[in-house]
């Protein structure tokens, strides 16, 4: 899998993700479902230059959303909190 194809998309509007980041060096990301703790480590560390020390992913599950008269689930999707070497920052997110 393409290191493109392992990432999705950063998670950082959450105030959750910008405490980890400013406090711990931690990244989130939308990963894909199929993704393993070792191929998102690769792919983080091709596209931004980095060295991840750890990687943690959690499965988030999809909510019931109103859809007209009926209810509707939401896909799930997978979530990864990658951990950095000290001193070491993605650009992406500064200034955000």
């Amino acid at each position: 899998m393409l290191a493109e194809q392992v990432i999705k998309r950063p998670i950082y509007l959450t105030e959750k993700g910008a405490k980890l980041r400013e406090e711990n060096n931690k990244y989130t990301f939308e990963v894909n479902l199929d993704a393993n703790k070792l191929q998102i480590k690769d792919a983080v560390e091709t596209l931004f230059k980095v060295t991840v020390r750890d990687v943690r992913t959690l499965v988030m599950r999809g909510h019931m959303r109103r859809m007209g008269k009926t209810y509707a689930k939401t896909q799930n999707w997978k979530k990864a909190i990658v951990t950095l070497r000290e001193g070491e920052t993605i650009d992406f997110f500064e200034g955000v």
